[in-house]
């Protein structure tokens, strides 16, 4: 876990020397561990150090304050699954194929990795506008579907945040209420027709793509 945490902290802020780039994967891997016991606004500062095994002072080293920290914390479970949404796209060039690509992989992350979804989806903020680093594929994907001329003028201007939003409530829908065998790519099927129909794009299309982004 610790491992997982120095590689993706690493990618997700400027190079720091050794011993404070320790310390932040620490601090971020306690963070990992106790939010997903408890909310932020639950937890301590102090929790957090104790867990992490170093001082008080260096957590204000590499956090403003506890919001701040619960953000960085998500932001790393974040590029993990932007790591598992590459993977499983790679090679896809159809964008509503890519679209419905990355709602399926984000619930499979959410089975799978039931932790860090959890993690995840209470400590992000200010995640679902365009200009959010983290939101760069969805970005594009949407933008060549709007090129396709596919996108409803409303899915044009909003379908950030509806398609974040969407992918958010199909990963906590996993997590409040595990699927039994089969049932969760019925969940999976439907959200995507939805969420496709949406956006404006055609029935049947949505229909197609799901079927085949759909098996969990």
């Amino acid at each position: 876990m610790v491992k997982l945490f120095h590689r993706l902290a690493m990618a997700s802020t400027a190079p720091l020397a050794p011993r404070a780039q320790r310390t932040r994967t620490a601090l971020l891997a306690a963070g990992l561990d106790l939010l997903s016991e408890k909310p932020i606004d639950a937890l301590s500062i102090d929790e957090v150090v104790l867990r992490a095994g170093v001082a008080k002072g260096s957590f204000f080293n590499h956090f403003d304050d506890k919001a701040a920290f619960g953000q960085a914390v998500g932001a790393v479970v974040r590029e993990e699954l932007e790591a598992w949404i590459g993977r499983a796209n790679a090679g896809v060039v159809d964008p509503v194929e890519r679209l419905a690509g990355g709602m399926a992989t984000a619930f499979r992350f959410a089975l799978e990795e039931r932790t860090k979804a959890i993690v995840m989806l209470r400590s992000l903020s200010g995640v679902t506008t365009r200009a959010h680093p983290l939101n760069r594929g969805v970005v594009a994907d949407l933008d060549a579907v709007e090129a396709m001329g596919l996108l409803g003028p409303e899915a044009a201007r909003g379908g950030v945040r509806y398609w974040i939003g969407l992918c958010q409530v199909a990963m906590l829908n996993i997590i409040e209420r595990p699927p039994e065998a089969g049932e969760g790519s019925v969940r999976l099927h439907d959200m995507i027709v939805l969420g496709l129909c949406g956006l404006g794009i055609d029935a049947a299309k949505a229909r197609e793509t799901a079927a085949r982004a759909s098996t969990v």
